[in-house]
């Protein structure tokens, strides 16, 4: 039996995560993957208005909050049966692009860098020759010898305070790490730069929303930001998504394929069998066909035989969760249903998360930025190819190793240029049709007193669903099966591991004190077990710690 290492909990996401696995010949043998606290949400929605679902859901997280009130408005849209006003869409759209746009920044940067930069050896490097490093690298708009200086400077402060800050509980000088000090030193600099453009481009929010995190522009039938379709609004929205896609083009897509040149074999390292889009961006009201960002189900890495995802095929599997035992059940007739005693945690035999099992037609299925650009590339999408065939030459690696952790890391930041370009376009589209007197919005609607519907989105972590049963105008049931329990969830009752537990199969390990190369995949799936995993008493709203032993 191979040396057990556990990380508990994963830090640099949203939410508790636990992950253990087994190391053997200095690799990784096998894996458990483990949300630990119980979600409620689901539960404490029934017997409420259908249309206050959005402002619950999207409270599931303080990061992916926009996403979650989309889902459930789109399910009550479909189970009403409205057809969408055009400028309803492209607003939606471009909440949504926004989204994109930041949480992608924050990832790369702020969630998964540090994995692969070593921010102590930065206070090494020689601040002229990372100058001129960054000069070759990419077109930044600041730069110099003595900016980079005075970057070092500030990281020397925080070391010789003892106090590392956002850079603290690391493996600093872990021998996994390639980058020499200048490129650590650059990317330093950029962690910070990119503080600054990500506080910006969470603003997009809040010109046709409101206010972020949480939008309320959002309703059943459309958007109500019509008082907000005005020139100045209009303009400031466009001039930050040009500003965020210039430091997208500019300094993060250079930052990435300049980390990727160090760590080519990680093109070979934590990839995955199957993946599941969803879709999103629809450009009329032709959905899934019209959709920039289209849906799709891979089997086997078979890109030349990509079929159309329905979510009739999607259920959840509860056999090693913490929940009663249940067949696999389709989210219509899903169950929310704790384990009335405390648990156990049990990874070989017994259950071991509260996060369920998601499956397509029995499948586990990878989805999040990967799944989207293989899709897309598969079904020879014009944008999305450019972008992949580029990086792929550049990097002078083959087509499969985007199956990886790499491949992962840097669709991530391949879709963020498309999706801020296509946005330019939208905005366009918006202007043009508010130009010709279409300011319409919203669309009326009756409720019924029996219906069900489903609203399906692809957000930047991944596929997301949501499905509401409503019955004499309430909510009768209600689930969502988010991308990180399709990502994180635990095995299922045929024994088949989820997406992250069969990722670390294989990933070395240099050092079991110090497992770096786990954090790696880990992260790379951009963990977000806050919408999975949640803890409230339905009756009572008082929130429980619950100890895993």
């Amino acid at each position: 039996m191979g040396k057990r290492i556990t990380i508990d909990p994963i830090t640099r996401i949203e939410g508790h995560l636990r992950i253990e696995v087994e190391v053997e010949g200095g690799k990784v043998v096998n894996a458990w993957s483990s949300g630990t606290l119980f979600r409620g949400i689901e539960v404490i929605l029934q017997g409420r208005d259908p249309r206050d679902a959005q402002h619950f859901v999207q409270r599931s997280c303080g990061v992916c909050t926009y996403v979650h009130a989309l889902a459930s408005v789109r399910a009550v849209d479909d189970a009403v049966g409205i057809k969408l006003p055009a400028n309803a869409r492209l607003i939606r759209n471009l909440l949504h692009g926004a989204q994109y746009q930041h949480d992608h920044i924050v990832h790369f940067y702020h969630l998964h860098a540090l994995d692969w930069v070593d921010i102590v050896s930065a206070l090494k490097a020689d601040p002229a020759k990372t100058a001129a490093l960054a000069d070759n690298t990419g077109n930044a708009p600041w730069g110099g010898r003595q900016y980079f200086k005075n970057v070092q400077v500030r990281l020397q402060t925080f070391v010789d305070s003892g106090q590392l800050g956002p850079f603290a509980n690391a493996y600093w000088g872990h021998s996994a790490y390639k980058l020499p000090p200048e490129a650590n030193l650059m990317a330093a600099a950029h962690y910070i730069e990119a503080l600054r453009i990500q506080a910006k481009a969470a603003r997009m929010h809040a010109i046709f929303g409101g206010k972020n995190p949480h939008p309320q522009s959002l309703v059943v039938g459309g958007v109500t930001s019509v008082a907000d379709l005005v020139p100045d609004r209009i303009a400031e929205f466009l001039y930050i998504t040009k500003e965020t896609q210039e430091f997208v083009k500019n300094v993060y897509i250079p930052d990435l394929m300049a980390v990727a040149s160090f760590y080519k074999e990680w093109g070979a390292i934590g990839g995955c069998t199957n993946f599941l889009t969803y879709g999103d961006f629809p450009a009329s009201e032709q959905e899934p066909e019209s959709f920039y960002m289209p849906r799709g189900v891979i089997r086997k890495r078979d890109l030349a035989n990509i079929e159309m995802a329905d979510q009739q095929k999607v259920t959840e599997d509860v056999t090693r969760a913490w929940y009663l035992k249940s067949a696999p059940k389709h989210p219509f007739e899903g169950e929310t249903r704790p384990i009335p005693e405390n648990p156990k945690f049990s990874p070989e035999k017994g259950k071991y998360s509260w996060a369920k099992a998601p499956r397509y037609d029995g499948l586990p299925c990878e989805v999040g930025p990967l799944a989207r650009v293989l899709v897309a590339y598969g079904k020879g999408h014009a944008d999305i190819k450019a972008l992949v065939d580029g990086a792929l030459k550049q990097l002078d690696i083959p087509a499969s190793a985007l199956f990886s952790t790499l491949g992962r890391t840097a669709a991530r930041g391949l879709e963020t240029v498309a999706i801020g370009d296509a946005m330019q376009g939208w905005v366009t589209e918006l202007v043009e049709n508010l130009k010709n007197g279409d300011t319409k919005t919203y669309q009326p609607y009756e409720m019924p007193q029996t219906a069900q519907g489903v609203g399906l989105n692809d957000v930047p972590r991944g596929a997301l669903g949501h499905w509401i049963r409503i019955e004499n105008g309430k909510i009768g049931n209600y689930q969502y099966v988010v991308p990180s329990t399709w990502n994180l969830g635990p095995r299922d009752g045929g024994g088949n591991l989820s997406p992250v537990e069969e990722a670390l199969i294989g990933t070395p390990v240099a050092d079991p004190q110090k497992p770096l190369e786990v954090l790696r995949t880990v992260h790379s799936f951009d963990p977000c077990l806050a919408c999975a995993v949640h803890v409230i008493d339905p009756h009572s709203n008082q929130v429980y710690k619950i100890r895993v032993v």
